[in-house]
């Protein structure tokens, strides 16, 4: 493992490592990202070209780790794939524009909110029928009822 300190994912630090690139197991540790999913990040083409030894090692470069670190960090911040695509894309074109970046933001950041919306509304729900239930050791349970309902 490169000289690497045994540590937990989410305390790998980059400075730890003493030369680059660095294997898969490597790469995921110091990315908190699982080697699987670093292949599927791999195989969407959001790291680009990776570098393989001539025995077809991956090798993943500090760049390479740092694109990882952000798209888990937007994973973290809920953004589905086609989002962290276009800001990974985004992130590595330092012509952009940063209002393409607000607008992808400000997409997520109104999903959001109807999903919140749409969670709170069910917890009313719930709520009210957690009230009217009695909770004993009776068949009767306006829940199922409720549910039953069509």
């Amino acid at each position: 493992m490169k000289n690497v300190p045994r540590v937990a994912p989410d305390e790998a630090s980059l400075d730890a490592v003493s030369s680059w690139p660095v294997n898969i197991g490597l790469a995921a540790q110091l990315s908190s990202i699982s080697p699987k999913m670093l292949r599927h990040y791999e195989s969407l083409g959001l790291l680009g070209e990776v570098v393989r030894t001539e025995s077809n090692y991956r090798q993943y470069s500090l760049a390479d780790v740092h694109t990882l670190r952000f798209i888990r960090r937007a994973r973290d911040m809920g953004f589905g794939l086609d989002a962290i695509t276009e800001l990974v894309s985004l992130w590595h074109n330092r012509r952009r524009s940063s209002a393409s970046v607000k607008r992808i933001a400000q997409k997520h950041h109104d999903e959001l909110a109807l999903r919140i919306e749409a969670l709170q509304s069910m917890q009313r729900s719930l709520d009210g029928l957690l009230c009217h239930c009695p909770g004993d050791d009776r068949p009767f349970c306006p829940i199922l009822d409720d549910l039953a309902q069509l």
